[in-house]
């Protein structure tokens, strides 16, 4: 009896990890890495204002295109490009592993037989973000002080504070874990994991939103343009219910000492609006709405399409 319940759990466990190892779920992943590094090229000065208006803390807030302006004046338009090759590595590795594991979960759902729906593609979405978060968070800490690093569009305590000068990711990586351990590569967890209901309240609303356009036109492959449409309304509705988490995920990677002393999210949150008014926790959200929207839209369509491409050329159907 136990071998036979030992080869039935040996076929399932063989069957899950079929379902996870396909060329269909690494053509998903390749298509969202690539499609979210062309996207965020494009619309990358917009990250770096968002980043600078969510960071500086004691700074009175300043509408997106003055802040931009600002940037500019004092440090120089190549200031908007900082810290661009490691944030457009990072978020390919990122991408690839969100990609593949949401597809892959997809995948081994709907072979078992399960109907898609809302609440499957949110758990899903979520699942994936905690495992992306796990992995990739020490690099997304190395790209927030790269993007900040040498700021001169700052408080006076940000402008006198001695920091390290970080010369890549690997070199990041090497000096935050040297200087401030290891446990410092990962600050923001936390609120990154809490973070992972943002992608979650995107695809849920992406793929519901996608199935019915698919079943209203009675087509499985949809315009361009309806792809950049439906990822701008998904990222739209998740950025503006996650928004003052993304703030203390913001400060934590960045080393804020502000943000250090408080190790609950609920306290941190309080601490903002203590010091900065309620306002504070949507500081930057205008730069941020600007630019996630656009990025996603952009990141969507590209990951449609090049998917359907791959997938026409290879003869896989999907």
């Amino acid at each position: 009896m136990m071998s036979k319940l030992t080869a039935v759990d040996k076929s399932m466990v063989s069957g899950r990890l079929s379902g996870l190892l396909t060329y269909s779920n690494f053509v998903h992943a390749v298509s969202g890495a690539t499609g979210s590094v062309i996207a965020m090229a494009v619309f990358y000065p917009l990250e770096t204002v968002r980043t600078r208006l969510q960071v500086h803390v004691g700074r009175q807030a300043k509408h997106a295109p003055v802040e931009a302006l600002d940037i500019v004046k004092e440090e120089g338009i190549s200031s908007l490009y900082q810290g661009l090759f490691p944030v457009l590595v990072t978020l390919c590795c990122s991408n690839f592993v969100y990609f593949y594991t949401y597809n892959g979960l997809k995948t081994t759902l709907l072979e078992e037989g399960s109907k898609p729906g809302p609440v499957k593609d949110l758990l899903m979405a979520f699942v994936s973000g905690v495992i992306n978060v796990v992995i990739t968070n020490p690099l997304w800490v190395v790209n927030t002080r790269i993007k900040i690093q040498g700021l001169k569009c700052g408080t006076e305590k940000q402008k006198t504070t001695p920091t390290p000068l970080y010369r890549g990711i690997i070199d990041g990586l090497c000096k935050i874990a040297s200087q401030e351990g290891l446990s410092a590569l990962w600050n923001g967890t936390a609120a990154s994991i809490i973070l992972a209901s943002n992608p979650s309240i995107q695809f849920m609303v992406y793929e519901t939103i996608k199935r019915y356009c698919q079943q209203f036109f009675k087509s499985k492959e949809l315009s361009g343009f309806l792809y950049f449409i439906i990822g701008a309304i998904s990222k739209m509705v998740a950025t503006v219910a996650t928004y003052p988490l993304q703030i203390l995920q913001s400060r934590f990677r960045a080393g804020s000492k502000k943000s250090d002393h408080s190790k609950k999210i609920t306290q941190s949150l309080l601490n903002i609006i203590r010091s900065e008014g309620f306002l504070g926790l949507y500081r930057g959200m205008e730069a941020k709405l600007v630019q996630t929207v656009l990025t996603a839209a952009l990141m969507f369509l590209c990951y449609e399409k090049i998917a359907a491409f791959i997938f026409r050329i290879m003869g896989i159907k999907t």
